[in-house]
């Protein structure tokens, strides 16, 4: 019998029959964050991971707001009447070992960047950083020194057995936090359930940049669908409508979402994108729903919270783009 130690399994192997033993479990935190240097397993995602630092972001829960109220949403412009509650996040990085097996249910290139050249549309990512919330950290410790495969992690921290987390940061760690803060700055978080089908969704400001004398301002938005029932299931259609400050009215439909239509079901019930949206704005609002089926063939709109678009005071037209740090 191993007491109270229960030796921690990675679900994400080349071979599904065979379980990998990563480490030790720890218990969950109910009250307060974990530290830098934490290693964990994602709890939904089930990859293996490692805690950058955390971010102490609001959360807009519609679910509880609209509970509480005996209300209901109809349109974007309810968003005022929710009340964010501090929901502590993290910022981490994937094991590159269990990319390839989560990359069907959860983008692992989602954390994206504009690039600092003349081309406004230029992206580019940082493969293997995600943003965990609190409640799906699976927290381990682990004897190996090099315990998370990673490009950056031999770079970010040093192993100290003696310590707890035994994983050290080192200074380019809080170097490379400091210098792009504003690129990965967590703030606000939105969910809302619609038939047991919950949506998170997260907005970030990427920047702006000038097109022909033309400013125009970026966002990426992470989307994670969670299926909370017992049945299968499968997302069919988006529609979107974005409002820009400028007066605009955008609508958006299309099959799926980044070309795909995810299926949720038991085994696997989430489902994790990022996208982007241009706005020749400084601000804006967007939301919408997504068409989903069920095996019954029964269809449904599931709602996607409103969330704001909103950029940094100084990135005005003129002002010139920021640069990313390395």
């Amino acid at each position: 019998s191993l007491g109270t130690e229960r030796r921690l399994s990675s679900r994400n192997r080349v071979d599904s029959k065979v379980l990998e033993t990563v480490g030790i479990f720890e218990s969950p935190k109910v009250q307060g964050k974990y530290e830098t240097g934490q290693l964990f397993l994602h709890k939904v995602f089930g990859y293996r991971g490692v805690i950058l630092f955390p971010w102490l972001a609001r959360l807009y829960d519609r679910d509880v707001a609209f509970a509480t109220t005996n209300g209901s949403p109809k349109n974007g412009s309810q968003s005022k009447e929710v009340k964010g509650k501090v929901h502590p996040y993290y910022q981490a990085l994937v094991d590159s070992r269990d990319c390839p097996h989560i990359d069907r249910r959860a983008q692992t290139e989602a954390v994206t960047f504009l690039a600092n050249h003349d081309d406004s549309r230029a992206l580019y990512a940082i493969p293997g950083l995600d943003y965990v919330g609190h409640d799906d950290i699976l927290p381990y410790t682990s004897a190996d020194p090099t315990p998370i495969q990673h490009e950056l992690f031999e770079r970010f921290f040093s192993s100290s057995p003696e310590k707890v987390p035994q994983l050290v940061a080192r200074e380019t760690l809080q170097a490379w936090q400091e210098k792009n803060h504003p690129w990965l700055e967590l703030s606000d978080i939105h969910r809302e359930t619609t038939e047991n089908l919950r949506v998170t969704a997260i907005p970030f400001y990427m920047g702006m940049r000038e097109t022909q004398n033309t400013a125009v301002y970026w966002w990426r938005y992470c989307i994670r669908l969670e299926n909370l029932g017992l049945g299968t299931v499968q997302l069919r259609e988006r529609h979107w409508r974005i409002f820009s400050l400028s007066g605009t009215l955008e609508t958006v439909r299309g099959r799926g979402v980044v070309g795909r239509e995810p299926v949720l079901s038991k085994e696997q019930p989430a489902f994790q994108y990022s996208s982007h949206v241009s706005l020749q704005a400084p601000s804006g609002h967007m939301w919408g729903t997504f068409r989903m089926e069920r095996e019954d063939g029964y269809f449904f709109d599931c709602r996607i919270p409103p969330f704001s678009l909103e950029s940094c005071p100084e990135d005005q037209p003129g002002y010139g783009p920021r640069k990313m740090h390395w």
